[in-house]
């Protein structure tokens, strides 16, 4: 289903293209609704459940791996710096790309990519082909990162929120079962690699339905170039979030919630830990803010479809990360299960902000443009958490500072949110 255009538009340029269709991302190509829309849901589905799992099986496997290739300090730093770098740079090209080729083509692309790079780093002896092929690998992951916000609203307008939540509590899936199994998995075959690589099964399988969309969008181009007549036609103008006040509000959410995110998936068994709890019992703590996030995931984006102003969702959310902070500052220990839940309620700014990207944008364009935006940007602040905490913690050799900074990052959080959360559309601030 093709996005209405906007009913505001700046002054377009017009040159002379071949063929009838507008410049800008191109159209899904002409197929049956219902078969067409369930093979790319499908295809969402298992995209999603590849977003996390290289990340989060590398850091259940961090020591293992460090030994066995003889990672420094140094490099191991470097490895598990290189997600958020990598979202950050890569996720930017992906407007490009889909400006070139059609999205179902990048994605197969991308697909191919993670599973190759999860294979060759599982099987190389060599510290530096390790890190070259992660980055290969979180390649893919960036650019898919990018396209699924573009994918819901190209073929899923009407329904954004049911199809957001379904994929993104896809990713939280694939997450959750890819760090609590990573370990088992390399010790029932007796090597980190096992556990590593096994992965790239799951993205190899990622790639099966993108590859008929692939060619049904090639065969659509070639026909609709063979039938084309040279016509003058209107050339929207680029979509450029950086300009607009509600990209930079949508990157800073964005990059605040991350940051908190990522923080809580390095820092929280330790913090736990120092509270008392064996390390087995603080990493089911840790792991139980991920699995109650599945329904929050879930829900969010349901939610958020439906509410005229997403005000209470954005300060709902503030109160339960706000209520968790403070709960693990002064009593870490005697009520643990409780912070664990706020936690994870906090944690659903991730599939609101992931919905909004929809939601502010009237077409597929904008939708890409606003989601490399806010997601490249996004991930630059979101690499500041987990350094910054560490830092903090270091220095200071307890949680109260942390604990603090958060604090801060939720206050940034909040003043963004109050900014996306009117209704408003990316095209109508060019």
């Amino acid at each position: 289903m093709t996005p209405p255009t906007p009913p505001t538009a700046t002054a377009p340029t017009t040159d002379v293209t071949p063929g009838p269709a507008p410049a800008g991302i191109p159209d899904p190509p002409a197929v049956s609704p219902a078969r067409g829309g369930l093979l790319v849901l499908v295809g969402m589905l298992l995209v999603a459940l590849n977003l996390r799992a290289a990340v989060t099986s590398l850091g259940a496997l961090l020591d293992e791996i460090r030994v066995g290739l003889g990672l420094s300090g140094a490099m191991a730093g470097v490895v598990t710096t290189l997600p958020t770098v990598a979202f950050a740079g890569l996720g930017a090209l992906t407007p490009w790309l889909v400006r070139r080729w059609a999205a179902p083509r990048v994605l197969v692309l991308a697909m191919v990519a993670l599973t190759a790079g999860q294979v060759l780093r599982a099987v190389t002896g060599s510290a530096a082909v390790f890190v070259l092929t992660s980055a290969l690998a979180l390649a893919g992951i960036a650019v898919a990162n990018i396209l699924l916000p573009m994918l819901v609203k190209q073929h899923f307008p009407h329904r954004t929120g049911l199809v957001t939540g379904a994929y993104t509590m896809a990713l939280t899936v694939g997450t959750t079962v890819a760090a609590a199994s990573a370990v088992p998995v390399a010790h029932a075959f007796g090597s980190w690699r096992a556990g590593l690589g096994v992965w790239a099964g799951l993205a190899a399988l990622a790639v099966i339905p993108w590859v008929p969309l692939a060619l049904r969008a090639r065969a659509a181009r070639r026909a609709a170039d063979r039938a084309a007549t040279p016509t003058v036609v209107a050339t929207p103008a680029r979509v450029r979030p950086g300009r607009t006040r509600l990209g930079w509000a949508m990157a800073v959410y964005f990059g605040a919630q991350s940051l908190s995110g990522y923080a809580i998936m390095g820092w929280l068994a330790l913090l736990f830990r120092d509270a008392g709890y064996r390390p087995e019992t603080a990493g089911l703590l840790l792991a139980g803010v991920t699995a109650l996030g599945v329904p929050v995931a879930l829900m969010m984006p349901t939610l958020a479809g439906r509410l005229a102003t997403l005000r209470p969702l954005v300060l709902s959310l503030t109160a339960f990360s706000a209520a968790a902070y403070l709960g693990l500052a002064l009593a870490p220990r005697g009520l643990a299960p409780l912070w664990v839940l706020l936690l994870a309620l906090g944690q659903g700014a991730f599939p609101l902000i992931l919905t909004t990207i929809g939601l502010r944008a009237r077409t597929a364009e904008g939708t890409v443009a606003l989601s490399a935006f806010a997601q490249s940007t996004g991930y630059v602040i979101a690499a500041l958490g987990p350094l910054l905490v560490g830092i903090l913690y270091e220095a200071t050799g307890g949680w109260t500072a942390p604990i603090g900074f958060l604090l801060v990052a939720l206050a940034v959080q909040t003043t963004a949110g109050m900014v996306i959360a009117r209704p408003r559309y990316i095209e109508d601030e060019r």
